[in-house]
């Protein structure tokens, strides 16, 4: 591809750190991820792909400037999409397709009815990293057609005897001052570890006021996906620990998180061509504002030494709901033309689910890692209108099992790594009638099955103590909104059977990278192609004004990269880019003709930074973000186009004799600016501009 030809940096956000420039350099690592992550207990990491970790001091910079977790994720990786900054994450993609959240290992995303909320079901107070591989791949199962991105919560002292309480209170506000923009933040955690027992326990509480573009107007706040700014959420987390001995421990965990709009604003539109954005005024939606809602339950259990090989296994429960604003519908029970019915919709999934992984360090005494194991899960949802009291999507449920093993030989300095698995998957959708709005029509139930092998196969070459080179292809798998389909059926005879397409969409991403870090320097260097011969996008509909699921072929390709230097012991600086391209078969005669819609890919973007110890108490982060311009054409006519922005984050931490402080200032120019999803999904209801300039001061202790 000639736009990606003359580019050499590559990313992975989360810069590696460096050695001080006088210490000799050690051996160069491979990034490390938890076996929650990679599945491999033994394993640096769990495919030679481009990987992200995101450390606690990493998150607490970020968290300086903001509390949303899609903004971190976008500030640290330039693959991933700018973050919209509301409850939704409608849009927000890696590397052009759909990631996988994770919490400690357990998912959070609703494949079978996305409703675009996984992004928000645990509290950052909680989190001590986040761990990003880039790319598809099925290491975790279902959904991990972009990536996985697991949050790691927060452990106890590693130490016997010891204990220690997390602290923290902070406030922000837009700049200029507005009263009702005002947000604050409380968190308290606890850890604890005695004899063989441990726990860490926390709650935290956080409310968000109205916010404020550059020049001084409110933005308008989202009342149907739901909005991050006049909210309030809650969460109270738990996790207890047991080792019987040094190689088995047993763990359980919950947690329970709560994000819910005020419903004190309502949205006035904009106007698209002459570029003025919608804007939010005093009053009150119908019905209940959005919310989210997430409880999660999981028992641990590892065994490091069983049978010469080690063992790990999970149980897991989640019940979530994402409950919708509300909307008018016209004639709603088809008996009254030109009534107007108001509803909202919540969406409710439920997960239970099982992992099971044993893995020996020496198979037949060679040097053979291996890993078997076994994926059990059963999803149940449904979508249902809370004033009608009828389902907008019946409940489906689909079970899968999943079978898989993964291999890795170690040669020296090279490491050929691969594996299959195997997905056996079944959807369940009893007889049902769709709403009366569609003219309630009855549908056959159906028992639609998909059975697919994927495959991964990686190299990677230590050539160096500095240097090490890989390349790998992985698949991965998810399904495609598959309640998107079921609801809108309008036309009798129909079933499941026939209308459910639940052919996996399988993503091939092959990958070529480096990494480099000889004490001083340090670079990333990493190029991807994916495709997809069945992709799932979502397609705008101007009939309907709504988006649709369309199955075709997809091609992505992408370079991401990143370069680090260490001035001394006081200075750090970093540069990150990335950049993608991708097309599809919009009128699937078999020929890739179309660009990719700003709602499925990121524009290509650009991140620099430099960070200053400027003495033993204060420390510094100056960071600025860059999204470039793009164009999008259709069978070679221009259809969209995006103007890029520039912005400007500082973050200040300052020692205290009591604790530590912290300033943050992002978008400090307060520049002025469209989002990215407001320019490439242009409607005058969600013509919405970017925050403004905002101050944020936190204190924090641990004692």
């Amino acid at each position: 591809m000639p736009r990606l030809a003359p580019l050499v940096l590559v990313i992975t956000a989360a810069f590696p750190a460096i050695a001080p420039a006088d210490q000799t350099p050690a051996r160069l690592d491979a990034v490390t991820v938890s076996a929650s992550t990679s599945r491999l207990p033994w394993s640096d990491s769990a495919l030679p792909n481009t990987i992200t970790v995101i450390d606690r001091e990493q998150l607490e910079r970020q968290l300086a400037l903001t509390s949303d977790l899609s903004q971190i994720l976008a500030n640290l990786i330039p693959a991933f999409a700018p973050s919209r900054q509301k409850m939704t994450s409608f849009g927000e993609s890696l590397r052009g397709r759909q990631p996988l959240y994770l919490v400690d290992g357990v998912p959070q995303s609703t494949p079978l009815r996305d409703g675009a909320r996984d992004a928000h079901t645990i509290d950052p107070a909680m989190i001590e990293r986040i761990e990003v591989i880039h790319g598809a791949n099925a290491l975790q199962g279902l959904g991990a057609s972009g990536g996985i991105i697991n949050i790691i919560t927060k452990r106890a002292p590693r130490e016997a005897g010891e204990t220690w309480n997390d602290v923290s209170l902070g406030a922000s506000t837009a700049l200029p001052g507005a009263s009702d923009a005002t947000g604050t933040r409380a968190s308290w955690l606890v850890g604890t570890r005695r004899g063989a027992f441990d726990l860490v326990g926390g709650l935290s509480h956080a409310t968000e006021g109205l916010h404020y573009d550059g020049d001084g107007g409110a933005l308008a706040v989202n009342g149907l996906q739901g909005d991050l700014m006049d909210s309030r959420a809650t969460n109270l987390f738990a996790k207890f620990g047991w080792n019987p001995d040094d190689a088995r421990r047993l763990q359980i965990s919950a947690s329970r998180y709560a994000l819910e709009g005020d419903g004190d604003y309502v949205s006035v539109d904009g106007d698209v061509a002459s570029g003025r954005p919608a804007t939010s005024i005093p009053g009150e939606r119908p019905l209940a504002p959005p919310r989210n809602r997430s409880t999660q339950l999981a028992l641990d259990y590892s065994d490091a030494d069983l049978a010469g090989g080690a063992l790990q296994a999970q149980l897991f429960w989640v019940d979530f709901a994402a409950r919708y604003g509300s909307s008018p519908w016209v004639d709603f029970f088809r008996n009254d033309p030109g009534s107007i019915w108001q509803d909202q919709s919540q969406n409710v999934s439920e997960k239970l689910g099982g992992k099971f992984s044993w893995s020996h360090p020496e198979l037949g005494g060679l040097p053979l890692q291996a890993t078997v194991g076994l994926d059990l899960q059963r999803d149940t949802t449904y979508q249902a209108l809370l004033e009608a009291g009828l389902d907008w999507v019946p409940e489906t449920t689909y079970r899968s099992l999943s079978p898989f093993l993964q291999l890795q030989w170690n040669l020296g300095e090279l490491s050929l790594i691969g594996g299959l698995r195997h997905e056996r998957g079944e959807l369940e959708v009893d007889d049902y009638v769709t709403l009366p709005i569609y003219g309630a029509q009855p549908v056959a139930g159906g028992t639609p099955k998909t059975r697919e092998t994927l495959g991964n196969i990686g190299l990677s070459w230590q050539a160096s103590d500095s240097l090490a080179v890989y390349g790998s292809y992985a698949e991965g798998y998810t399904v495609a909104d598959i309640g998107r389909v079921l609801r809108a059926i309008n036309r009798p005879g129909q079933d499941v059977d026939s209308l459910v397409d639940l052919s996996p969409v399988v993503a091939d991403n092959r990958e070529l990278g480096l990494d480099y870090d000889d004490g001083r320097w340090s670079a990333h260097l990493a190029a991807y192609w994916s495709d997809s011969e069945l992709g799932s996008l979502l397609v705008y509909d101007p009939a309907s004004d709504s988006y649709n699921v369309s199955r075709q072929a997809t091609e992505i390709r992408g370079i991401e990269g990143n370069l680090a230097l260490r001035l001394g012991r006081a200075d750090r600086l970093g540069l990150a880019y990335a950049q993608a391209e991708g097309r599809y078969d919009r009128d699937q005669d078999g020929r890739i003709d179309t660009d990719l819609e700003g709602i499925n890919i990121s524009p290509d973007r650009a991140s620099l930074f430099w960070e200053r110890a400027w003495s033993e108490t204060l420390a510094t982060r100056l960071q600025a973000s860059r999204a470039f311009d793009r164009r999008f054409d259709r069978f070679g006519t221009e259809v969209a186009a995006f103007e890029g922005y520039t912005t400007l984050d500082l973050q200040a931490s300052l020692a205290l004799p009591l604790g530590r402080l912290s300033l943050g200032l992002e978008n400090l120019l307060d520049e002025q600016f469209i989002s990215y999803y407001s320019q490439t999904t242009p409607s005058n209801d969600d013509y919405v501009a970017g925050r403004g300039r905002v101050l944020s001061l936190a204190w924090s202790r641990r004692f």
